[in-house]
């Protein structure tokens, strides 16, 4: 043991000091480069004084960033996590300042903006240095990434030698996406694991799976990770009894949402036993939590963890420093992405001006980076279970198409997230199995707006009498990582939800969610039937059925308790949908099954209208200004896979179809099951299949 000790201790000094030469060298070259940057006295030195003063220089700012940097990142907790993204290069340049003031020779001298720019370049080399030279030696591969994620677990008990596991949801990456990057070649990581290995089976195996109506990421993992959807018709929805507007993006609306469920279900979720949930909308029941919506609210506590994950990885400069450098990348990538599809005309285009720029280098740059980060260290630590979201490809989607070049691009990053996950996997202290999963896909499509010039709410209002706004107001986006970056830069939020302003009181609401609208009457504390509405406002529902951008109608009926409508008059009761689809017969088996649950929701509107699906290419069109979009019925949003180990059990037996995010949280359940022995709560085979 002594010896291995030496051996440990001399491997470290000579990484070091090796660290320390490289660090030198590339001092002593920028101080050639830079003209404000220099390394010697005003009279001049021999070379021997300037390497002196280079080593000096390289080795207290390599203390500093080791010593002073954390402690200064954690004195720094109330400054967004963004804005401590940019504010990187300052803080970097003026621990170069300070270090080259400590030479007692007084040699050494940088202008403030020099400083910024030698003191990135210095610590990214570093960075680049040290991992070269740890990644041979695998313990201090490992304690490289224990402190990047800052997640050990410290003296705690052993790791049990059962396997831990890992879910990783690409979000908005559908199945048939997936098997398209695979065949581009641009997920090598995942076609590795589906093709055939040295025994002839490939190591993991790809289930499609269906979504419920409301395919978007609030539906679909709360339902993965708590069990329960129920009650969830939509993105966002108006609710009589509170007279409040609920989105599944906002951290009130999820820590609600997620309360409603843990109710329901009867148990914490599936993340219960010593489980960490990263990047997610909802926390699952995990201990650890990071990143996470439903704790994001504005007041902070010892309990509420959401923003630690950012810290935890800024803490090391040159990680912050790369990252920064990537974010500022992707801004000018977008930049150049969205002036060359405007200059080209191309069609479906949507707005990506404003804030989006750097809201798309939050998704597929920061986020990706901290989560991946928080997910390493959870597995170096031992963790059971970990479940993380990576939003980039959904985010970029939205705005340049399920199928573009952009999202194509966006798909690469994330293979090599997965084969980092993959290496980190062989370093950890006990075996992990890595499922890959999705909450839905995307539907590419014209906006509602683009093609017919007016919005949902605007043939509404038609539809009831009322005047319509001679330019169209643009409606709200449901992408995800817009509340993650609201919850980044500290923005206030309303400690209740959202209260809509409403005029006279017959005037509806109307709320958007992918190519799904909801429009509710709230001076009526029930749900509205048909009858009622007609008598309000007879020509509302032929105006939206027959419109050929709407593809149908959900109302509840007094006669027949629901009716789906569609153009021409169809009417059809939802007990009869088995045999006469009507309008739905263009959405494809399964979703008469899903309307019917939805129109059990207590929480349903008054009028649910899906747009106009056209089978043969998969286009929807969006009531957002999104030309990738899900939230309703129709194509690919409906489609997303789940990609799992042979190790564990099939997710379903004799070609059976896995349908509802209800049912993944069941199968992914049993898994844990198989890997760590019996979870609470408990389930027996026979209660899984009557479920």
């Amino acid at each position: 043991m002594r010896g291995v000790w030496w051996r440990r201790a001399a491997s470290q000094v000579g990484r070091s000091v090796a660290v320390w030469a490289v660090s030198t060298v590339t001092m002593l070259v920028l101080a050639g480069i830079l003209p404000d940057f220099r390394l010697r006295s005003a009279d001049g030195d021999s070379a021997t004084d300037i390497a002196v003063t280079a080593a000096f220089g390289a080795g207290a700012f390599g203390v500093l960033s080791a010593v002073v940097w954390p402690l200064l990142v954690r004195l720094l907790l109330l400054v967004p996590a963004l804005v401590l993204g940019l504010l990187v290069f300052f803080l970097n340049g003026a621990l170069l300042l300070l270090a080259l003031s400590l030479n007692p020779a007084e040699r050494g001298a940088a202008a403030p903006e020099t400083a910024v720019v030698v003191a990135a370049v210095m610590s990214a080399v570093a960075s680049a240095t040290g991992a070269a030279l740890a990644v041979r030696d695998d313990d201090a591969y490992r304690r490289r990434l224990y402190r990047l994620s800052d997640r050990r677990r410290g003296s705690g008990p052993p790791c049990p030698p059962s396997p831990g596991t890992v879910f990783l949801q690409l979000d908005g990456v559908g199945h048939d996406t997936l098997l398209d990057a695979v065949g581009e070649g641009l997920m090598p990581t995942v076609a590795r694991w589906l093709a055939p290995g040295p025994g002839g089976h490939p190591s993991h195996r790809l289930t499609p799976w269906r979504t419920d109506w409301s395919s978007q990421t609030g539906a679909s993992q709360l339902g993965i990770l708590h069990g329960s959807n129920h009650d969830v018709p939509a993105f966002r929805w108006y609710e009589k009894d509170t007279r409040e507007v609920v989105v599944c993006n906002r951290p009130t609306s999820a820590a609600e949402l997620q309360r409603r469920a843990v109710v329901h279900a009867g148990h914490e979720g599936l993340l219960a036993v010593d489980g960490a949930s990263r990047g997610n909308l909802f926390g699952g029941g995990a201990d650890q939590q990071a990143l996470v919506l439903s704790i994001a609210t504005r007041r902070r506590s010892r309990e509420n963890r959401s923003r630690d994950g950012y810290f935890a990885y800024f803490s090391d400069p040159a990680n912050a420093v790369r990252t920064a450098l990537s974010f500022l990348a992707e801004v000018g990538r977008e930049i150049g992405q969205s002036t060359r599809a405007r200059l080209r005309k191309q069609r479906p285009r949507v707005s990506r001006g404003g804030l989006y720029p750097l809201v798309r280098a939050f998704a597929t740059v920061v986020e990706r980076d901290v989560v991946v980060a928080a997910v390493t260290g959870d597995m170096l630590a031992g963790r059971t279970a970990v479940y993380a979201d990576l939003v980039a490809y959904d985010e970029v989607a939205h705005h340049s198409g399920p199928a573009s070049r952009d999202a194509r691009k966006v798909l690469e990053r994330l293979d090599r997230c997965l084969a980092l996950i993959e290496n980190v996997a062989e370093h950890a202290p006990r075996p992990y199995r890595i499922v890959v999963l999705s909450d839905h896909g995307q539907s590419p499509g014209e906006t509602f707006r683009s093609r017919y010039g007016l919005t949902l709410g605007d043939l509404v209002r038609a539809g009831c009498g009322l005047p319509v706004p001679r330019r169209a107001e643009r409606t709200r986006s449901g992408a995800e990582a817009r509340a993650a970056v609201r919850a980044a830069l500290r923005i206030p939020v309303q400690e209740g939800p959202e209260r809509p302003r409403t005029g006279r009181r017959e005037e509806p609401i109307v709320l958007a969610s992918g190519n799904l609208g909801l429009v509710s009457f709230p001076d009526v504390p029930h749900r509205m039937s048909k009858e009622e509405i007609d008598a309000r406002h007879p020509a509302l529902l032929p105006t939206l059925a027959n419109h050929p951008g709407i593809g149908f109608l959900l109302v509840r009926s007094e006669r027949h308790g629901g009716v789906v409508l569609g153009a021409y008059g169809a009417e059809i009761p939802l007990a009869d949908l088995d045999h006469d689809p009507g309008p739905l017969a263009a959405f494809g088996p399964g979703a008469a099954d899903a309307v019917r649950r939805t129109h059990s929701f207590p929480h349903a509107a008054d009028i649910m209208v899906n747009s106009f699906h056209d089978p043969a290419d998969g286009e929807v069109l969006a009531f957002e200004e999104q030309i990738g979009s899900h939230g309703g019925l129709g194509g690919a949003q409906g489609k997303p896979f789940l990609l799992s180990p042979l190790t564990l059990s099939a997710p379903v037996e004799d070609g059976a179809e896995l349908v509802g995010a209800e049912r993944v949280h069941r199968v992914l359940r049993r898994w844990l099951r198989e890997s760590n022995g019996p979870q609470v709560p408990l389930e027996t085979g026979e209660e899984e299949r009557a479920a």
